[in-house]
Formats: C-alpha cells, sequence, structure tokens
C-alpha cells in the first residue's frame, strides 16, 4: 500500500473516530462545557511591536505600548529591545479586564517620565473574603509583571504602582535606578513579589505607602541599594506581610533620613502581623540611624475596648544580620518574638527595645567572631538593651564579647522580665546591668569573662525591687545591693 493511500486510510479513521464522539455525546444529549463568559472572544494580538512599538531605545514608544494594553485581549508581550517610555502606561483593569506585562528578560523599559512606568488602577474595594469580591473584579484577578527590567530615567521614575488590585503577582522583573521600586497604594489584597531584583533606587524597594493591604508575600527576591529603605510599610493598615527568603542589603542612603532594611511603622496606622524569616538582611552602618528590622509604633488606630496602641504579632526567625547601627529596633511594639538569628557587626546595639511589651528573645547567637576582626571595630558595642518595656522573655541566647558599651545586656526601667538559661561572655564592664528593674527573675545564666586581668562585674543592679536573682553561675564579682529582692544560691566560680 502506497504512503498517500495509508496516509488517507488514516485520516479517514480519525474523522470517522471524531464523528463517532459527536454523535455519542449528542444521543446523550449532553452539550460540551463551555467557559464561563467573560466578553466577546478576541484573538490574540501578538507584541507591542504589532502596535507600532520600535524597541529601539529612542523612539518613545509610549502610545504603543498603552494602545497593546488597551487592546486587552491577550498578554502585552515585549520581546527582545530597549522600549522608551514617556509617562505611565495605565492598566486599567476594569476595561483591559485580564492584564499580563511579559518578557523573556531580553527586554528593558527606560522610564523616561515622572511616575510609575506601570500603574495598574482595579476597581476592588472589599477584603480577603470571597464574599466582599465582586463580580467584576474576577475579571481583574491576578494582574501580573513577569520577565522585564524596568530602569528610571527620570528623578521621580516609579517602577511599578498598583491601587484596588486582586492578587497582583510580580515576578522575575528588574527595577533599577527608579525613585520607588513597587509602590502600593490606596488598598490592594494577595499580592505576591517573588524571585525580584530591586536594586539601586533612590526611594523605596518595595514600598506599602498608607496602603490597606492584608496577604503579601514577598519572597526569593534581591532588595538592595535602595535609599529610603528596603521593605517599608509606613501608615495605612498592613496586615499578614511575610518576607522570606529574601536578600536584602544596604537600604541606607548615606545623606538620608533613618530607615531600615525592613521597616514596619505603625506611627502613621496600624501595620501587624509580619513575619521575616530566612532572609539575610545587612548593611549600611555608614548611614545615621541605619537598622536592619525596625518595628515602630504607636498606632494611631484605637481599637475598642482598649487604650494599647501598640501593634505586632511578628516573627523574626532564622536570619542573618549584621552590619549596621541597630540588627533589630523595637519601639512601641507588642507581641513579638526573635529566635533561631545569627547577629553580629551592630556598631550600637544588636537589640534595642524600648517602650514595648510581651516581647520573646529566645535562643539567638549574638557572637563577636575572631574570623570577622575587621568588621568588628573597637567602637562596634553588639550590646542588648532593654527600656521602659514589660512582661519580656529573655531565653537561651548567647552574647560574647560585648565591647564599648556599659554592659551586654542592659534592663533599663523594666518590670516583670523572666531572664533564663542566658549565656554571657568575656564581654567589657558588666555582664548583666539591672537599672530600676522591678518584679524580674534572673535565673539559670552563665555569666562569665576568663580574660587575663578582666577587671568586669557579671551582675550589677541599682534600685527596683521584688526580684529574684537565684541559681545562676557568676564568674566574676557582682554588685547588688540589699532591697533589690532574693538574691541566692549564685556560684561564684572564681571560689574553690
Amino acid at each position: 500500500m502506497s504512503r498517500r493511500v495509508t496516509a488517507l486510510f488514516a485520516s479517514g479513521l480519525a474523522l470517522s473516530f471524531l464523528a463517532f464522539l459527536a454523535i455519542g455525546f449528542a444521543g446523550r444529549g449532553q452539550p460540551v462545557p463551555r467557559p464561563e463568559p467573560f466578553g466577546p472572544f478576541k484573538v490574540p494580538h501578538g507584541t507591542v511591536r504589532d502596535h507600532g512599538a520600535k524597541g529601539d531605545g529612542c523612539t518613545d514608544d509610549w502610545q504603543a505600548v498603552q494602545n497593546a494594553v488597551n487592546a486587552g485581549n491577550g498578554p502585552t508581550v515585549f520581546p527582545h529591545g530597549t522600549y522608551r517610555i514617556s509617562k505611565p502606561v495605565l492598566v486599567n483593569l476594569n476595561k483591559a479586564g485580564f492584564a499580563a506585562l511579559r518578557g523573556d528578560g531580553t527586554a528593558r523599559i527606560v522610564m523616561a517620565g515622572e511616575g510609575p512606568a506601570f500603574k495598574f488602577v482595579g476597581t476592588h474595594t472589599g477584603t480577603a473574603d470571597p464574599k466582599t469580591v465582586g463580580a467584576q473584579v474576577w475579571n481583574e484577578r491576578m494582574p501580573s509583571v513577569e520577565g522585564l527590567e524596568i530602569v528610571g530615567e527620570h528623578d521621580k521614575a516609579n517602577g511599578i504602582e498598583a491601587a484596588g488590585t486582586m492578587q497582583l503577582t510580580v515576578s522575575k522583573v528588574l527595577i533599577r535606578k527608579c525613585f520607588h521600586g513597587i509602590h502600593l497604594t490606596a488598598r490592594n489584597r494577595n499580592v505576591l513579589v517573588s524571585d525580584c531584583h530591586i536594586y539601586e533606587n533612590r526611594g523605596v524597594g518595595v514600598y506599602l505607602d498608607n496602603v490597606n493591604l492584608h496577604q503579601i508575600n514577598v519572597t526569593g527576591s534581591h532588595i538592595s541599594y535602595c535609599d529610603l529603605g528596603g521593605v517599608v510599610a509606613r501608615a495605612g493598615q498592613v496586615r499578614n506581610l511575610h518576607i522570606t527568603g529574601c536578600d536584602i542589603e544596604s537600604n541606607h542612603g548615606a545623606n538620608g533620613p533613618p530607615t531600615a532594611n525592613v521597616l514596619i511603622d505603625s506611627t502613621g496606622g496600624s501595620n501587624a502581623e509580619v513575619a521575616i524569616t530566612g532572609c539575610t538582611v545587612q548593611h549600611n552602618h555608614n548611614a545615621p540611624g541605619s537598622a536592619n528590622i525596625r518595628i515602630k509604633g504607636p498606632s494611631v488606630t484605637k481599637a475598642n475596648g482598649t487604650d494599647e496602641l501598640r501593634d505586632g504579632h511578628v516573627t523574626i526567625t532564622g536570619n542573618v544580620l549584621s552590619d549596621v547601627k541597630v540588627n533589630v529596633h523595637l519601639d512601641h511594639a507588642r507581641g513579638v518574638v526573635m529566635t533561631g538569628n545569627t547577629c553580629w557587626t551592630a556598631y550600637e546595639h544588636n537589640v534595642l527595645v524600648e517602650n514595648c511589651a510581651a516581647v520573646t528573645i529566645g535562643p539567638n547567637n549574638f557572637d563577636r567572631n575572631p574570623r570577622y576582626a575587621s568588621e568588628e571595630r573597637p567602637e562596634t558595642a553588639n550590646d542588648l538593651v532593654f527600656r521602659n518595656s514589660t512582661d519580656c522573655v529573655l531565653t537561651g541566647f548567647t552574647v560574647s564579647r560585648v565591647r564599648a558599651a556599659p554592659a551586654a545586656v542592659t534592663l533599663d526601667t523594666c518590670d516583670r522580665f523572666n531572664v533564663t538559661n542566658v549565656t554571657i561572655l568575656d564581654s567589657d564592664a558588666v555582664g548583666l546591668l539591672l537599672k530600676d528593674v522591678s518584679r524580674s527573675r534572673v535565673s539559670g545564666c552563665l555569666i562569665r569573662d576568663d580574660r587575663p586581668r578582666t577587671k568586669s562585674l557579671a551582675v550589677k543592679a541599682g534600685g527596683g525591687r521584688a526580684n529574684m536573682i537565684v541559681d545562676n553561675y557568676f564568674g566574676r564579682p557582682s554588685e547588688i545591693p540589699t532591697g533589690v529582692g532574693l538574691v541566692e544560691r549564685n556560684y561564684d566560680g572564681n571560689k574553690p
């Protein structure tokens, strides 16, 4: 049998089989399922070049890109090239419907005008509860940007801005030399930022700017060298912020205002329920007021039935923190847990806790490693300070070789602290300094300084009352006046 006859025979069999299936389904009276109608079907339009974009880095491609977005009939695709735009491309989700801006990593967007290169505007006014999501929002859901580079050429150029969106997804995007990288305003829900490089911007890397936003994940991203902060939530109402597996470094301008690599600031709103886990967060000690993580209050939003204005429910776990003025700064916060972190090269404090309540500092490592001698200058303090705070637990951590500080660990005007199983080694001046501390307990701690000719004290106390300092191992003399509470069964390791 010839090849042609064989091919015709096979085609006939295939057609007969399809006809059989069609008759069978018709006989059963079961119509073929059709997708839910979201509007008239449109043939995908190809790429921005099909709408006139040149991608030569010289031509203003704004109108062509805007036309491609307005067509609203498939993803807006950017082939290899440099697309210069002079003003923001508006993605009006209520008109465009499903929206996706895509590249394969070879397209660059140069924002030569003021404002964001891409501005997403949606109509979502509800919460994350499905019952509050309007039907039209499901035609706007999950707008995305993927595989593009955005470069700012204007002093006030931003990367991406979003308001009123549901499930905004930004992935594999590089944003550099802009003012703000990703700027979230007004109201958004369920935001994902993943696998991005947000690098060398003059403002904030990921900015939650006076926004009402619940559920945002920032994962697997490199956010560095942004002058006004790395990930910043300021004012607004933010809940369920997860920062995981990121490298966040040197987001402090040398001449800018004090900020942080991660800054949660509730002084103009209410921001809480934050997890910062598995990140490297480091640098820059040369910037005034720099911090790796700063949680700041009080909130301006009052809750029914209480005068408490301190937000919280924050976990800081499994991070690598170094080379700033303060590694972790908590001010007017409540319900913060810090555990499993390694911290060093803190020029002022490894941990500074002020005006806080219900803070738990668990097993962490605050070591001055001799292998980092080139970083650990004589003025690098590395101490831990707790001031004007209550109801805190300090347990199971190690702090060693603190220099240029009054004490390795200081409790100043604190109440109802439980300090247990803490190890303080080879530190200048005082191991544990208690100033006006009341109704607190220090037990099971190892405080030693075995350096030759050292003159340090294990514990120094002044003021306060109703404390227990019991069952500790002190390898140096202590100064604990009568009247501070019960002091007994503390072993002096220098005595036989």
